[in-house]
Parts: structure tokens; C-alpha cells; sequence
């Protein structure tokens, strides 16, 4: 699990930003450190990689990236749809709140690097490998009380989840439905279990981590 990365996408950004400074996820988590793992944890060359919120589209970006390295992705409350408008104010509020600027990541809006970084129009190259998404719809669920993960019986902290969490998940469900109509067009099997309440929050997550553990053990041979 990697530390940092906040706002970055998790990919090679074309230039250094004033405020983030060198991004070179891509290379990190495809290059770098799989042989690390490998040889510091008698790992067997069988990979998978799990994402929540914006890795839950980074991981999509980067299996397209490096075709055949992971067996199994999971995708918790992403986006996986980036280059059209929605999508890209989605991507300039995420990177925009760590006051990075996309500019420096794919290039202005026009650019083509926006759409060569989109999972959903190069979904035709995720055949083969394992899929799990999973998304609430932004609608208070069992977990979003006072007695729920995190929250402490702090009522602001609810009021938090509730209110911000309830709209980063409706964005989220959004394009979580565009990617399944597209699977289902490539005829591309995957796991989608889309809850019909929930927010943008980490006990959903938790319980996503373990409903997801069956379709990672498949494709690990576990």
C-alpha cells in the first residue's frame, strides 16, 4: 500500500507541479515495485491491485498500462470514465483539492493523453482479467449513523459523511453504471455489486475488501 500519491491519479504526470511536485506513479507501482515484492515477500509473479475512490480508477489506468501484470482488479467507488465532461471535472476537482493542476498531468482538456488515460473507452482491453467494482448511490445507508465506522457519535463527522460522501458517491455510481453497459457490450464478464444506499466512506470499503476477497483468491490460485 502505498503512502502519498493524494490528487496525483496515481500515474506518470509529463510535468513536475509546482505544488505536488514529480508524480511517477505509473512507473512505481508497474515497475518498481512489483520485483520488490516479489523478492521481499516470496511472492510468486501473480499480481492483482485494488483501488478505492480515485485509485478505484487508477487501477484501471494502470492494468491498460501494463497489459497482463495484474490478474484481478477491484474498483471501490471510482470513476472509470475520465475524458468526457463529467468525467474531467470529476479529475480537476480530485486534483484541484491537492491544488495540483491537470495541465501538468494529461495536458489541457483537448489533449489526446485525456482519452488514451480513459478505462472506459479502452474497456476491450481489460478482457482476460479478473473485474470487481463495487459503489453505493449516495443515499444514507446501514453504516451511516451515529454508532457507524469513524464516525464517533460525532454528529458533524455524520453530517460529513452524509452530505459530502452522499454526493462523491452519486458521481461515482454514475460512472460505475456507464462501465457496466459497457462490459456488457464487449461481452467483458465482471463483478459489479452496486448497493442500493451508501456513501463515499470507509466501512463500505471494509465490507467491499471482503465481498471482492473471493474473485482476487480465483485469479491468485488461492
Amino acid at each position: 500500500v502505498p503512502f502519498g500519491g493524494a490528487s496525483s491519479y496515481f500515474t506518470d504526470w509529463r510535468a513536475d507541479d509546482p505544488v505536488l511536485g514529480r508524480q511517477r506513479w505509473t512507473t512505481f507501482l508497474t515497475e518498481e515495485l512489483p520485483p520488490i515484492i516479489d523478492s521481499g515477500f516470496g511472492g510468486n509473479g501473480r499480481n492483482a491491485i485494488i483501488g478505492i475512490s480515485m485509485a478505484g480508477t487508477s487501477v484501471f489506468q494502470l492494468a491498460l498500462a501494463a497489459p497482463g501484470l495484474y490478474k484481478a482488479i477491484g474498483s471501490y467507488s471510482g470513476c472509470a470514465r475520465t475524458s468526457d465532461p463529467p468525467g474531467q471535472l470529476i479529475v480537476d476537482a480530485v486534483v484541484g483539492g491537492g491544488r495540483g493542476n491537470t495541465v501538468n498531468m494529461w495536458g489541457p482538456p483537448t489533449d489526446p493523453a485525456w482519452a488514451a488515460n480513459d478505462p472506459y473507452l479502452h474497456a476491450d482491453r481489460l478482457r482476460g482479467t479478473a473485474i470487481y467494482v463495487s459503489t453505493g448511490t449516495g443515499l444514507p445507508g446501514p453504516l451511516d449513523t451515529l454508532d457507524g465506522p469513524g464516525i464517533r457519535s460525532s454528529p458533524a463527522k455524520l453530517a460529513d459523511q452524509i452530505l459530502v460522501g452522499g454526493a462523491l458517491e452519486t458521481g461515482a455510481v454514475r460512472c460505475t453504471r456507464e462501465l457496466r453497459t459497457r462490459l456488457t457490450e464487449l461481452a467483458i464478464p465482471a463483478t459489479f455489486d452496486m448497493r442500493p444506499t451508501g456513501t463515499h466512506s470507509w466501512g463500505y470499503w471494509q465490507e467491499d475488501l471482503h465481498r471482492s476477497w473471493p474473485v482476487f483468491a480465483r485469479a491468485l490460485g488461492q
